[in-house]
């Protein structure tokens, strides 16, 4: 069990620990800073072009969509050069798609959810790592638990409610805390196993990759979710 893992003394496994740590949240914090730079240069130089054209909008979720499947399906496939080229090439997709925040919310907004959202995620993220209490079952919870956010939410689009929006929001910001906090306590784990050996370097920089893109979609979804619940629109 998780409880029963302990730090090793060894200073070479525990070397091996914290480069796993730092490749992972180091991948992560590029791609969001990639996502915020393409989100913002799109906006401002194609953004009317990408809101009036949705069948473009579309094809990018989609293409979104099929990238995550693809590295999740071939992680253990590829090499680490091609599943960071997949990770970053995702972020940069990731930031053509919320170019829209900047044409329905004004900047002072979005400015002040990213600075919450990374002191959610920061202060969610370190309990996850530090607490000795196994987080399975909610993270096991959490992920059940976003099928009903996304059926929530598509209902809602076609019947809109702002009653219905308001509890969605919530409900997202909750289940997104309780993937943060389980997915970092993950990344520990696989940070002890490093350190003991359980794979060679090259797997372990694939699933350091991995772990960012899990960190980061945490980190998205929670920043949107808390927007949609404090954000000012235009």
């Amino acid at each position: 069990m998780y409880e029963e893992m302990s730090v090793s003394q060894n200073p070479g496994a525990v070397a091996l620990q914290n480069a796993f740590v730092n490749r992972v949240f180091g991948w992560m914090t590029c791609g969001l800073a990639l996502t915020g730079f393409i989100a913002y240069y799109a906006a401002a130089n194609y953004g009317p072009f990408i809101m009036k054209h949705t069948g473009l909008y579309t094809l990018l979720i989609l293409l979104e969509l099929g990238v995550v499947i693809a590295l999740s399906w071939a992680i253990n496939k590829i090499n680490a050069f091609m599943a960071l080229a997949g990770f970053l090439f995702f972020a940069a997709l990731n930031g053509l798609t919320l170019s829209w925040i900047f044409f329905a919310y004004d900047a002072a907004s979005i400015a002040k959810t990213f600075f919450a959202t990374s002191a959610t995620f920061g202060g969610v993220g370190l309990f996850g790592y530090l607490t000795k209490r196994d987080l399975t079952t909610l993270g096991s919870i959490c992920g059940m638990a976003i099928w009903g956010l996304i059926i929530a939410s598509l209902l809602n689009i076609f019947w809109p409610s702002s009653k219905a929006g308001f509890i969605i929001s919530i409900a997202g910001i909750l289940i997104f805390v309780g993937l943060v906090a389980y997915d970092t306590q993950k990344i520990k784990q696989l940070a002890f196993a490093s350190g003991e050996g359980a794979f060679d370097e090259e797997t372990g920089k694939k699933y350091a990759i991995f772990g960012a893109l899990t960190l980061y979609l945490d980190f998205v979804n929670l920043f949107l979710y808390i927007l949609r619940l404090l954000g000012n629109r235009k």
